[in-house]
């Protein structure tokens, strides 16, 4: 069997109503994925999917010319491929041989795997009815974004009053708590909280020292990313619980027998739609300590580009026995999707990839006594707070967004936030003169 074409289809999703909302600032763009199409002289075809603009590993156009010609099964576990192309050839190859992808991996040890909801930061209200909307779709965590610009504890109380007992939430502040000193009592609060499952990353991950000193206070397991440390470092230091794993096949397969080896539990972190959480399940059927909930992000989109939706049933999700990824893709919905492939060539002759239009909003951070930190862009609050710019949490802070409304005035302090936060001690965003 060899590979005859490759076909990359670019299609943008759009996010469910809420998320539009909620994502606008940082995230508003992964709903554009590239499509893998494999096809091969067996006549058989095989989907995988790639969100260009989050990913492990893009799909190059010498990838696909590397695959051409050449039988799947030679290539398909080279992670260098990218996300789609490899997950396609994977796909394709369960096909020919009538078998799901996780036989191609290894062992199978469990038939549903632990899947989590997930949200960038958000005001209360907004993430409560995620919440609400998670448990209603069968799931029973939420990976929430833990930031220095929300008050966590209202968000933690407006969530916790409308989900049921068994229902838990894992907080990811990217290292934004600064410090073992400014996290610790933030942390020790926040874990007296039942719903509270666990924390990933609360402080930069190569602060050993900081982290090892958390862990041994923190009555909650603690979990960073796969190789900061280096895992020898992480193992032999004890600075964490657990791992995020996010990578390609191989990569991910060598990390999760790395993290068994010293009995550490790990969820997948694979970004995208129903075919990379299909893959995820696959990875996760062979992967002993994939035991804390995979994050896909599935929940994002308003259609999962699959004939048969993926249902999830007290937050797992079943593995396929079917050949291959053992999902069927909607092509009707990926036409409908689809952007012209003449729009994406033209941009990829520029070295550009489709996009959104960047978002035009000043983020401002609003504390309890009036004085404000504006950002523009949103990303730039993550290394000025890690830096220890702002305190890691302040009561009754909150998060607003000044949309370019065309004045003078946003115009002005737009182009200024741009080199840098800017202070106010104004009590009011619009009509401030910082």
């Amino acid at each position: 069997m060899k590979v005859t074409n490759v076909e990359r289809i670019v299609v943008d999703v759009p996010l469910t109503p809420r998320q539009i909302k909620i994502s606008e600032r940082e995230v508003y763009n992964w709903g554009i994925f590239e499509l893998c199409r494999v096809t091969t002289d067996a006549g058989l075809v095989g989907w995988g999917e790639t969100v260009i603009h989050y990913t492990w590993a893009r799909v190059t156009e010498a990838s696909a010319q590397r695959v051409i010609g050449q039988n799947p099964a030679d290539l398909m576990n080279d992670d260098s491929l990218g996300a789609g192309l490899q997950m396609a050839l994977f796909d394709v190859v369960g096909k020919a041989l009538g078998a799901p992808c996780y036989r191609l991996m290894g062992p199978k040890v469990r038939d549903w795997a632990p899947i989590s909801w997930w949200s960038i930061d958000a005001d209360p209200d907004d993430w409560a009815e995620e919440a609400n909307e998670a448990v209603e779709k069968g799931y029973t965590s939420f990976k929430i974004k833990q930031r220095p610009w929300w008050d966590i504890f209202a968000q933690v109380e407006a969530i916790k009053w409308v989900v049921p007992p068994h229902f838990k939430l894992d907080l990811d502040a990217n290292g934004t708590m600064q410090n073992a000193a400014a996290a610790m009592p933030i942390m020790q609060r926040l874990a007296s909280y039942d719903i509270v499952a666990m924390f990933e990353s609360p402080i930069p991950q190569h602060d050993i020292l900081g982290n090892r000193q958390l862990r041994r206070v923190i009555a909650r397991p603690i979990a960073m990313h796969f190789g900061s440390p280096p895992y020898i470092t992480a193992v032999r230091e004890e600075v964490c619980d657990g791992f995020v794993i996010c990578a390609g096949k191989s990569l991910v397969m060598r990390q999760g027998l790395l993290s068994a080896e010293a009995n550490m539990p790990f969820w997948l972190q694979l970004v995208g739609n129903g075919l990379t959480t299909t893959w995820a399940a696959h990875l996760g059927a062979v992967l002993s300590h994939a035991t804390w909930p995979a994050i896909t992000c599935i929940n994002l989109y308003s259609h999962q580009l699959l004939t048969r939706p993926i249902q999830v049933v007290g937050g797992y999700n079943r593995v396929p026995e079917e050949p291959g990824l053992g999902v069927e893709v909607d092509e009707d919905a990926v036409e409908r999707y689809r952007i012209p492939d003449g729009q994406v060539q033209e941009l990829a002759k520029k070295g550009q990839l489709y996009d959104h239009p960047k978002r035009r909003i000043i983020c401002t951070v609003v504390y309890p006594d009036g004085s404000r930190v504006y950002l523009a862009p949103m990303h730039q609050g993550y290394g000025y707070f890690s830096a220890g710019h702002g305190p890691a949490h302040v009561q009754g802070v909150r998060l607003e967004a000044w949309h370019d409304d065309g004045s003078k005035e946003w115009a002005d302090l737009f182009a200024r936030a741009q080199q840098h936060p800017v202070r106010s001690r104004e009590a009011s965003a619009q009509g401030a003169q910082p």
